[in-house]
């Protein structure tokens, strides 16, 4: 079976390409109650979008949010929450020229193969667009998490190509167009991206998601891991090469008496375990660090083959984030959310009746 769903209680499906009419989800096993409105969307939406700077994709998207279905008198009513989002600034003549090419490091190879057809406009469902509708789903997730646990959810970019943040600022982020943490370092990443597009190549970029306020408890012990499924939920996004919770690869060269998050009754003394033991969260902020690859749609000539098997030179045209990454706080976030309200829901089903066990540990 195709699997374009996910999540347990919370189920999200989503559906469309980047060049047809319109992209949508379907949200399952959304509680009642929950106060929804388009305009909620508007926000991470805008914050996820191309085209609102110089530095991403020239593609300009409404991204307004049309409530289908599972709202009534602006209240989620328990049953499934329908959502579209139409395309309205698609360009699909920039591909006409590649229809027949194979990309290299897309996806145009692997979905022929897997299809027998492939839509090459923009990347059809491989493309980035698709993650709009995370985005929108993320919103209610969101929405919940907060009102119901005082869960926050937060996202920057900690790494674009070799240049890391000089220090680091949360009240920076949200000010700038890189979701940079260091203002001090704007202007430096302005002029880097500033010739990195005038060069046609791209760049990768790695993004930090947290979660604040988690309760301990949510997750299971064995195959429904909460550091397992989060990850999943972000190697599910389009580039995305891999995924580290907490010190995750640095533990490598960490020894265990260093690693260890050791307790007291005044809380943890670190957190290199990301907030999550054996699966399970610990009540201390959740560290998720994600690896973008750099983008693959360059204008730079490439060598490939065709449908037939031929050598050919591909060149892509059309509008392209230089990094992609930039544009994936919102993104991560989406998916954090989404994997925690699902968590929180199954919590509830077999454990609201599990009343605290110790003191809460401060920071846990």
């Amino acid at each position: 079976m195709s699997d374009n769903s996910f999540g347990r209680l919370l189920r999200v499906t989503t559906f469309g390409e980047s060049h047809g009419p319109a992209i949508g989800c379907v949200v399952d096993g959304c509680p009642p109650g929950i106060p929804l409105a388009p305009e909620d969307f508007s926000h991470d939406l805008a914050r996820r979008a191309t085209g609102k700077t110089r530095h991403t994709s020239q593609r300009h998207e409404a991204d307004e949010v049309e409530i289908l279905s599972g709202v009534f008198e602006g209240r989620t009513t328990g049953t499934p929450i329908a959502l579209l989002v139409r395309n309205t600034d698609a360009r699909s003549k920039d591909y006409a020229k590649i229809a027949d090419q194979f990309r290299p490091g897309h996806a145009d190879y692997t979905y022929l193969h897997k299809y027998g057809v492939r839509d090459p406009r923009g990347g059809g469902r491989s493309s980035a667009r698709e993650t709009t509708m995370r985005v929108a789903a993320g919103v209610i997730a969101r929405k919940w998490l907060a009102d119901r646990f005082g869960v926050q959810v937060r996202a920057c970019v900690s790494q674009v190509a070799g240049l890391v943040p000089g220090r680091f600022d949360w009240d920076a982020v949200e000010s700038n167009p890189f979701f940079w943490p260091d203002a001090g370092q704007v202007a430096e990443l302005e002029a880097f991206m500033d010739a990195l597009r005038k060069s046609g190549d791209s760049a990768g970029a790695r993004v930090h998601v947290q979660a604040l306020g988690v309760p301990p408890g949510w997750g299971e012990p064995v195959y429904g891991k909460l550091d397992a499924e989060i990850a999943a939920a972000m190697m599910s996004i389009n580039a995305v090469k891999g995924v580290e919770i907490g010190a995750g690869f640095a533990s490598v060269t960490q020894k265990g008496s260093e690693h260890r998050d050791l307790m007291s009754p005044e809380g943890f003394a670190s957190n290199h375990a990301g907030g999550i033991l054996g699966g399970i969260s610990s009540g201390q902020p959740i560290d998720v660090s994600v690896a973008f690859k750099p983008t693959s749609s360059l204008r730079l000539p490439g060598a490939t083959v065709d449908r037939s098997g031929a050598a050919v030179e591909v060149v892509t045209t059309g509008r392209h984030d230089p990094c992609v990454g930039l544009r994936a706080p919102p993104i991560c976030e989406a998916m954090l959310a989404l994997v925690l309200m699902d968590h929180a829901l199954r919590h509830r089903a077999q454990n609201a009746d599990v009343p605290p066990v110790t003191p809460k540990v401060p920071g846990g």
